[in-house]
């Protein structure tokens, strides 16, 4: 067998990390520990909900939120939204210029 036929075969067989000759070694007893205990202080558990802190995120939560919470009521704000800025801009441009009724 060639070289790279051995090699792409080693690579598909996981390394032994916990093999009987290496758990006896003081150096590899000591890493085990330290991942054991780095392990152990991990939170278990679903991680705690988080609550909205501004405007963003709680019309983010209340309209476009995981579970139950989706609508369609964004589409109507927007559309209500354009509608002031819209009317805003026309006004601005063209109605008070003619507030008496005079063209």
């Amino acid at each position: 067998m060639s070289f790279i036929a051995r090699r792409g075969l080693s690579t598909l067989i996981p390394p032994k990390i916990a093999s009987p000759s290496g758990i006896g070694a003081a150096k590899d007893a000591a890493r085990i520990e330290r991942l054991t205990s780095f392990y152990g202080k991990i939170p278990q558990g679903p991680a705690p909900e988080v609550k909205p802190r501004g405007l963003f995120e709680w019309y983010q939560a209340r309209y476009f939120g995981e579970g139950e919470n989706h609508s369609a009521a964004p589409i109507a704000h927007f559309i209500v939204v354009m509608m002031v800025f819209g009317y805003s801009l026309h006004y601005n441009k063209h109605f008070k210029y003619h507030k008496n009724n005079e063209h």
